[in-house]
């Protein structure tokens, strides 16, 4: 499904390398978990899979099309099929978690609809479905800004999947969640894996990782030292974090 060969990537004026001969290969349903220590390119290799940072280097190839030499049509695609889900999720505070899920984000909403807000009566019943699926029926009709963070976490999660998202990249998706509520995210994306197919690259804390995730990446120097299936990483392999 996804194939990434020799991602490099520098930053700033002294050209400082943060990603440097990153390879891997990922099949649908695969969960994710990115480690590694401060300074490790940990979000700017998410960063770059969502083509919000240019890569310096490097192939990438979803579903045998090669992405970065597409043009427009493979910046679509991701833009389309991707889902980049920062710390902090990105909602309008001032609209109900069923708009926030409806209008969804620019790359993957009408013009008419982010103006109008109108939707059709299928997508209402879809936007339904998944807050149901993710626990937020009761909070539908809540603005976002009467949610707490893992409640805007689900939202933004059933934002992607009402809008087609195959990809979740989600860049400390838990941090700030009290620990029922960081659970609570980590169970919903592990069972949409595993249920539908949705493939997760998400950055965690070491104990969520080893609990949650199908596959463990821990990068060192801008590389991925070690890639092992999900488990407790021995005290060899944490001497990398």
């Amino acid at each position: 499904m996804i194939t990434v060969e020799h991602l490099a990537k520098a930053v700033g004026e002294t050209k400082l390398p943060v990603l440097q001969d990153i390879g891997f290969q990922l099949e649908e349903g695969e969960f994710v978990a990115v480690l590694g220590g401060s300074g490790s390119g940990k979000s700017t290799l998410l960063r770059c899979l969502a083509l919000r940072e240019k890569w310096d280097r490097g192939n990438f190839r979803v579903d045998g099309k090669d992405i970065l030499k597409s043009g427009f049509s493979g910046k679509r695609k991701i833009r389309r099929e991707w889902a980049y889900l920062e710390q902090n999720a990105e909602l309008n505070p001032n609209r109900t978690a069923l708009k926030n899920v409806l209008i969804g984000q620019s790359a993957q909403t009408p013009l008419w609809r982010m103006v109008t807000g109108m939707v059709r009566s299928d997508d209402y019943m879809g936007a339904m479905d998944e807050l149901e699926a993710l626990g937020l029926l009761d909070k539908a009709k809540l603005k976002a800004s009467q949610l707490s963070g893992g409640e805007r976490q689900r939202v933004a999660i059933a934002r992607a999947l009402v809008h087609g998202a195959k990809v979740i990249l989600a860049d400390e998706p838990v941090t700030g969640l009290d620990p029922k509520s960081a659970e609570r995210v980590m169970e919903n994306l592990r069972k949409l894996c595993k249920e539908s197919g949705l493939t997760v690259i998400a950055v965690l804390p070491i104990e969520l990782a080893e609990r949650y995730a199908s596959r463990l990446w821990v990068l060192k120097d801008g590389r991925i030292k070690h890639n092992v299936n999900g488990r407790r990483l021995t005290s060899q392999e944490r001497l990398s974090l």
